[in-house]
């Protein structure tokens, strides 16, 4: 009887781990994994930009021209790729000439949508793009579509990137910039769907075709207010809208925000929560892989030579605000359970990096999702900073595709993949990132490699409870860490993937 029990186990075992397989496919590698798909985004909301980024010159927080000092080390440490600036919603009132020029002759503006508050103008388009070629990242620019016109747009663009005699020209060397910025990003319009204007699909299809014919470069990669979510119907009228003239838009953008609960109203703590909260935030997150899928197969049947892609330029957690803190700011904590929404987001956005050229997660300091909390003169970097520096060996690398089979994370009659992966090759390094959602148990993954390696090492991100989060004037709960990993043998790695962890694997 123990023999049969005994048999009976190893049999189990056996078939446990043989369904946990990740089967590398590098024959071809035709694909690249675009670096801004590693984006972030900065909105003039709550303390993102003043206190987080900008505290002005005359601040006793250490600062680069007003830029906090530890924040430019930070994101330069991160290889942060791209940045969208200035919202989000806050963009459909922003009125560009507002924040040019001399500081004292700025007009204050009030942020309507984030916390009713009055703000100074002394950060604009100057001090965001220097900002940008001071932490060496692109920047990607909102246009304001819901309030604006097009004259001020046309001018806009001028403005930042003419080298010719102009109005506009002339008044950029007055304000102090000789030579114009290399902006490739445009997005025409911001959420047109609801705080741009809450317009209709086809009407604003109809402007965009109408901004997009005056910012003529061919340089210029310009972006359509996509949809939000799984909403096909936006989708398909704003690419109905664009039939025969889908060169006017290089890209559509996505939005997607996790939430716990799926409840606008009553999200959940960001640092209070048990499984059933932990579950059913990474379920929720997975839903955006079907969210692509459906908009992608709009976007193939109005073009079908795929030239147009997809911007996921706005994703990440959204909680409720942390107690204490100011209405319309945003603030929440960044624990472990961010570090695998980051972690399978991303390992998701690679494997279609074919149609995927862009992702801003939500935002980059301070509000919803951030990488960096900063308060006074101290900053923290969270759990999703150490997942992005973690993956940030994808930027630029070469898609390996993969076949990966997984057993499921099981929770009260429910259950999702417990594994996410994702691989890369660059410099003769091949790297995979691997997720476990499973809270509770370590999985077996059997890797097949087809080729032995003579160097295997890795990292991980992890925690010791799912709600652990770095916090201020504290040792660091969440980083990353060396990850032991065996050798290759036969072309073939086995790996034992922690509990509640992200893991990355590199092979040379």
């Amino acid at each position: 009887m123990k023999t049969t029990i005994l048999i009976i186990s190893l049999l189990l075992t056996v078939s446990l781990s043989a369904q946990n397989t990740l089967e590398l496919k590098p024959d071809t590698l035709t694909v690249k994994i675009n670096k801004e798909i590693y984006g972030h985004f900065s909105e003039h909301l709550g303390t993102c930009i003043y206190e987080g980024i900008y505290v002005g010159e005359d601040s006793d927080i250490p600062n680069i021209n007003g830029y906090r000092k530890d924040v430019v080390e930070a994101f330069k440490e991160l290889k942060v790729p791209v940045l969208r600036w200035p919202g989000g919603c806050f963009a459909d009132t922003y009125h560009w000439k507002d924040g040019i020029g001399p500081k004292e002759d700025r007009p204050s503006i009030v942020n309507v949508f984030w916390g009713g508050v009055t703000e100074d103008n002394s950060f604009g388009t100057h001090e965001f793009l220097n900002f940008c070629e001071l932490v060496g990242t692109e920047p990607y620019l909102s246009i304001n579509v819901g309030s604006g016109t097009v004259q001020e747009a046309v001018e806009w663009v001028e403005y930042i990137t003419s080298s010719n005699k102009s109005p506009m020209t002339d008044l950029r060397k007055k304000n102090g910039r000789k030579n114009p910025w290399n902006v490739k990003y445009w997005g025409i319009g911001n959420e047109n769907w609801g705080c741009g204007g809450d317009m209709a699909p086809d009407y604003y299809a109809n402007i965009y075709r109408n901004y997009s014919s005056y910012i003529r470069s061919n340089n210029y990669h310009k972006v359509i207010c996509g949809p939000s979510g799984g909403d096909t119907k936006w989708t398909e009228s704003i690419l109905k809208g664009l039939e025969g003239k889908t060169h006017l838009a290089q890209g559509v953008s996505l939005h997607y925000y996790t939430l716990p609960t799926g409840d606008w109203g009553s999200k959940g703590s960001s640092t209070e929560f048990k499984e059933d909260m932990w579950f059913a935030t990474l379920r929720n997150t997975m839903y955006v892989e079907d969210f692509i899928k459906k908009h992608l197969a709009i976007m193939d049947k109005y073009d079908p030579e795929g030239k147009m892609k997809l911007i996921v330029d706005e994703w990440g957690t959204w909680y409720d605000k942390l107690p204490g803190t100011k209405e319309g700011f945003l603030q929440q904590q960044n624990t472990v359970r961010d570090a695998l929404v980051a972690g399978i987001n991303l390992n998701i956005f690679n494997n279609h990096a074919d149609r995927i050229s862009m992702a801003n997660i939500a935002q980059i300091v301070n509000v919803l999702q951030s990488v960096i909390l900063t308060k006074g003169h101290e900053m923290v970097k969270t759990p999703t900073y150490h997942i992005f520096k973690m993956y940030n060996v994808h930027q630029d690398a070469n898609l390996i595709p993969i076949d990966l089979e997984t057993e499921n994370y099981e929770y009260k009659g429910e259950s999702i993949p417990a594994l996410t992966a994702s691989a890369s090759e660059k410099d003769g390094i091949v790297s995979i990132t691997i997720t476990n959602a499973n809270p509770n148990k370590e999985i077996p993954i059997d890797c097949q490699l087809r080729n032995d390696f003579k160097s295997v090492s890795g990292k991980i991100v992890a925690g010791k409870e799912i709600t652990d989060f770095n916090d201020f004037g504290k040792e660091e709960k969440v980083y990353i860490s060396d990850f032991t990993v065996g050798k290759t043998k036969n072309g073939e790695l086995k790996i034992e993937v922690p509990a509640h962890s992200a893991i990355l694997v590199q092979l040379q």
